[in-house]
């Protein structure tokens, strides 16, 4: 099995975790680095590409969410991540955890895994395309703490606008990062939808729209003299002049990950976004044989 490793070179953790990687797999595996994570780890001896132009079946990425994203802007190759950053939520596995990381390797090896395709999202700005976005678009005011009017379309058809200091739009794989900082609602990643949010909109109320996934979303900057920034994933950065438009659509490309059979509501266990308490619930049979209060 032809496996890739990419880590984040500048988190100590992700280093440590990419030697264990490399001890596990070097002999039960032809394993490849990018050259950034060739550097990091000292030169241990294997080949060595541009993550660009790395070529396997599983790309085994070791860093927090930006590093995965950062991935998954330079490769289609599906991704098993694993977090040495804070949170984590598209991590499969918790580097802290020494035997749950021998265990995805071994699994892995072994071929005991999944593919989850998720959606992302494309977009063109008036230069033309920029790179698809696994968690969100943000289109946003281009000066600190100065709001833009823009322009909310639907397959060519203005429906609305609005001052804020930016539009999100979001996959549901970003539904628990940015969007949900800005009060947008919780999607299962392996639903497909576009999630509209403003951010810090002002006088009116924060809500979010979710939108079905065949149709086409715009954010237009309305003040030809006010331009504007679009961000992709956290990790790409492109201006755009105002009085135009950005669009965004499902991409015809999927972001792949690889998965163990760990559902969606177990991963975010311990992460406290999910609307309701994750404590036990009590014993039903609790106090049931005493009397009513008088």
């Amino acid at each position: 099995m032809k496996i890739a490793l990419a880590v984040n070179p500048l988190a100590p953790a992700a280093i440590a975790i990419g030697r264990t990687v490399v001890a596990a797999l070097r002999s039960r595996a032809d394993l490849v680095l990018s050259e950034d994570t060739d550097r990091a780890l000292g030169g241990p001896g294997l080949p060595t590409r541009p993550i660009e132009a790395l070529d396997a079946e599983v790309l085994v990425s070791v860093g927090g969410d930006g590093s995965f994203l950062w991935s998954l802007l330079r490769t289609s190759m599906p991704l098993l991540p694993i977090n040495a950053g804070t949170v984590g939520f598209l991590a499969e596995v918790d580097g802290r955890d020494a035997a749950a990381v021998g265990e995805a390797l071994d699994r892995l090896v072994g071929g005991r895994y999944v593919v989850e395709g998720r959606m992302k999202l494309a977009c063109e700005g008036p230069d033309g395309a920029l790179p698809d976005a696994t968690n969100e678009i943000v289109v946003h005011t281009s000066q600190v703490a100065k709001m833009r009017l823009f322009e909310i379309g639907v397959d060519g058809h203005p429906v609305g606008r609005i001052r804020a200091d930016g539009i999100l739009l979001a996959t549901p794989t970003g539904s628990t990062s940015y969007s949900l900082s800005a009060l947008g609602p919780i999607v299962e990643p392996t639903l497909e939808a576009i999630v509209v949010t403003a951010l810090a909109p002002f006088q009116t109320t924060q809500r979010a729209v979710v939108v079905d996934p065949l149709r086409t979303v715009s954010v237009r900057l309305v003040r030809p003299e006010k331009d504007g920034v679009v961000v992709i994933d956290g990790q790409s950065e492109t201006r755009i002049p105002g009085g135009t438009t950005l669009r965004a659509y499902r991409s015809p490309r999927r972001a792949s990950f690889v998965r163990f059979g760990l559902g969606f509501y177990e991963q975010l266990r311990g992460k406290r976004i999910l609307p309701w308490s994750e404590e036990a619930p009590p014993d039903p049979s609790d106090g049931a044989d005493l009397p009513p209060p008088a």
